[in-house]
């Protein structure tokens, strides 16, 4: 059936669109799928927003098909929402750059190791490809053939034990010269002899070796001499008949006959061509490709390469097809929402090669361009989700409890349970009414969900850094800025220990010029702020007028990373560098 790119059960309990219960690569266009994704190190609101603006889409019959994606590793609140609602975890991607099942690449079946050389050269002039793929019975890629390789084996004319050190059939033997065999079996094999043209006796006793396939005519002396000196097979040319007594010679002797219509030299011309394909074929050292490779790196090693076809292996590693230059002169883009972000830094790898849609979003605007008009929905509220179930009411439909659940939980956790600078009264009006829909009381299942998330309980601290973690641009520089919220003082406390030691090493890892990370008491509405970078420190302090020491410093009141700590630290830089 091919690879499952999605099951329904994403859509936790709604009724699937027609004939999508399970969609498969094999048997669903890939290139109607459209892929919903939210930023890098992805929180709450953008794996749930991703997830419910999907169903939402598919809600729909258009013909396309809307798929959640995540750009990251899940934080532990947010699997504790995807556990408590029963929802899948979304597949992963990482990068939206054009892929070999983007191109058109050649679906060709691959051929059986004991086709003739012939046959062979017959399928690369009517299909026009000069590489073939040789496979087994179970599709399993065992080599290739090229018409240089065919070609070197047909310009060999010393050559003449080809056909049996290629352990050649019979059949494929009386296939290539259009013969009938007459005596023998087609299913037998060439197993020793070389080749020889029989002209007359004389001349074939000091030629002629036991075991031989010989060609001869209609002469019966020369016919007669090749059967009894032992011949291995004898190829009678021009149409020439054979009396009864030297088939029946034959017979006795173990000596196959093969007649063919073609004179003796078209049939020397084109024997050695009966050869299977596996004596000739290349199994080592071939270039193969995933439809997972990106172009841009099959690119690059075909440049390196002199073969124009290279196979093509699936996900289980079995023989898919061939590629060549050409089908990578133009490969589809890949289709994606964007939301809870519209900034290039904070998106999957790959987006300038990919075509955006929409892009649904609660942020300021950054700098991300796109080659067509496209639908962006941007306000000025806490969570991505509160623009969600404005969208939802406006087309009329109603969330599911999972989907209502999940859009929920992205509201409570992006305003900290309206505790936020960013929460506005959308925001509470939305998260009331999706409670009500999800069956949940709002208080319990917030402290349920905070707790989830700032348990610490086996977590290195990279892990905790990157779990919520995000790239800005200030003027001519970028910086990081990551945060993890908590309900309790003592895990507060047993993070910022943890973490601490740390930063320096993310800042580094992260190739950023400054690093910020916000450790936040959620209850009473303040921050730690730890940070590490050359000119980090005397930027706190300008942006917040407050004491630091040693990479860390106090932020009473300032809970949320959007609108209290990024337009702080990028007006101080701009009045840095004059801007």
């Amino acid at each position: 059936m091919g690879e499952v790119i999605y099951r329904i059960k994403y859509h936790a309990g709604a009724s699937p669109p027609a004939g999508k219960e399970a969609i498969t690569i094999a048997d669903y266009q890939y290139r109607n799928l459209v892929s919903v994704i939210g930023h890098r190190h992805p929180d709450t609101d953008s794996i749930c927003s991703a997830i419910a603006y999907a169903w939402l889409k598919n809600q729909g019959s258009d013909g396309t098909f809307y798929e959640p994606r995540r750009a990251g590793d899940l934080n532990r609140e947010t699997e504790f929402v995807l556990r408590y609602f029963g929802v899948d975890t979304p597949r992963i991607c990482l990068d939206v750059r054009p892929q070999l099942k983007d191109a058109e690449y050649r679906l060709a079946p691959g051929i059986d190791e004991d086709l003739s050389l012939r046959d062979a050269w017959t399928m690369m002039v009517r299909d026009e490809i000069e590489t073939l793929c040789i496979t087994d019975e179970e599709n399993n890629f065992k080599g290739i053939i090229t018409l240089k390789d065919i070609g070197q084996a047909y310009m060999n004319i010393e050559d003449t034990t080809i056909l049996a050190e290629a352990h050649t059939s019979y059949a494929n033997l009386a296939k290539t010269l259009n013969g009938e065999l007459l005596v023998g079996n087609l299913e037998d094999r060439i197993e020793r002899g070389k080749l020889c043209i029989g002209s007359n006796p004389e001349m074939m006793e000091d030629l002629m070796e036991e075991g031989d396939i010989v060609l001869v005519t209609n002469r019966y002396e020369t016919q007669s001499y090749a059967v009894e000196s032992g011949a291995g097979c004898v190829i009678v040319c021009c149409g020439a008949k054979l009396p009864k007594a030297i088939l029946h010679r034959a017979t006795e002797k173990g000596c196959a006959i093969l007649a063919t219509p073609m004179d003796t030299y078209s049939a020397a011309r084109l024997i050695s061509m009966a050869a299977p394909v596996s004596f000739r074929m290349i199994t080592k050292d071939i270039l193969k490709f995933t439809p997972d490779t990106p172009v841009e790196e099959v690119r690059k090693v075909m440049a390196g390469v002199r073969h124009r076809y290279f196979p093509v292996m699936d996900a289980s590693g079995k023989y898919a097809g061939v590629i060549s230059r050409r089908n990578l002169l133009n490969p589809h883009r890949k289709k994606l929402i964007l939301v809870d972000h519209n900034e290039k830094l904070q998106a999957v790898s790959g987006l300038e090669e990919a075509e955006i849609l929409e892009i649904i979003d609660h942020h300021r605007l950054g700098a991300l361009e796109t080659g067509e008009p496209l639908v962006f929905r941007n306000m000025p509220v806490g969570c991505t989700s509160t623009i969600l179930y404005r969208i939802f009411g406006e087309m009329g439909v109603t969330p599911s409890r999972e989907i209502a659940g999940l859009m929920l939980s992205a509201i409570l956790s992006d305003t900290l349970m309206f505790r936020s600078a960013t929460c506005t009264d959308l925001d509470r009006t939305a998260a009331e009414a999706l409670a009500s829909i999800a069956g949940v009381d709002m208080a319990s299942y917030a402290e349920q969900m905070f707790r989830a998330g700032e348990d610490l309980t086996g977590r290195s601290p990279e892990e905790i850094v990157n779990a919520d973690l995000k790239d800005f641009r200030f003027g001519d520089m970028t910086v990081a800025v990551g945060q993890s919220l908590f309900m309790t003082e003592e895990v507060f406390r047993q993070a910022e220990e943890l973490i601490r030691p740390y930063i320096p090493i993310a800042r580094k890892k992260s190739g950023e010029e400054m690093f910020f990370y916000m450790l936040t008491f959620t209850p009473e509405k303040r921050t730690r702020l730890l940070y590490d970078g050359e000119g980090a420190e005397e930027l706190v302090r300008r942006a917040f007028g407050v004491d630091t020491s040693d990479g860390a410093a106090d932020l009473p009141g300032v809970v949320s990373r959007k609108k209290q700590m990024i337009p702080p630290l990028r007006s101080a830089v701009a009045v840095e560098q004059g801007l």
